[in-house]
């Protein structure tokens, strides 16, 4: 009784070796030896979708607790992010202009939190376990806000960005900064080889 070479104990390890590089060069090979139009394209149909499958995705997917990894991430994100907003004036004419405006203020605060919970929903954040203060607040949601915070207030203050002797007005400006920063630092966190 013949075995097929599946069956071997030879075959069975080769098979976990297996990996995605040696289906695609496969296909290649089967690709130049199929004999009909419709197996061809069955063949660079599954070629495309091998193509797509190999590809890393745009959001990672966290699978553990904010750790010292994930607030460098997050620092270097508000950094890359803030930068440009500490040295452009117009963050200080939108910062005193939201400082005048508490609604205004308030809407801004608002959508800034809304864009950072976004994007990290996007990877599923909530279902991180390990990451639950008290079994109930992500995390990420309290630590990106408060690295971004930090920074900016720290930056804008010691590079002298704003006045304290207005703090109504300083506050607006490190806000609209700090808002900028957040977004980088949970992008910073959330996309992969980062």
């Amino acid at each position: 009784m013949s075995h097929s070479s599946r069956d071997s104990p030879a075959a069975s390890a080769s098979d976990e070796e297996f990996d995605v590089e040696d289906v695609y060069e496969e296909l290649e090979e089967l690709e130049g030896i199929v004999d009909s139009a419709a197996e061809l394209e069955q063949v660079r149909e599954t070629m495309r979708v091998l193509r797509l499958a190999r590809r890393p995705p745009l959001l990672g997917r966290l699978s553990d607790s904010f750790d010292s990894r994930d607030v460098g991430e997050a620092v270097v994100g508000s950094f890359l992010f803030g930068m440009p907003m500490i040295v452009e004036d117009g963050t200080l004419e939108i910062g005193r202009f939201i400082a005048g405006n508490p609604l205004f203020f308030a809407l801004t605060v608002a959508f800034g939190f809304v864009l950072v919970y976004e994007i990290l929903h996007a990877v599923e954040f909530e279902k991180v376990e390990a990451d639950l203060l008290w079994g109930v607040v992500p995390v990420r949601l309290v630590g990106i806000p408060t690295i971004a915070g930090v920074m900016a207030l720290v930056l804008m203050t010691i590079w002298g960005r704003v006045e304290w002797a207005t703090p109504l007005t300083a506050a607006g400006q490190v806000t609209v900064t700090a808002i900028v920063m957040a977004v980088g630092a949970s992008l910073g966190d959330v996309l992969p080889g980062t």
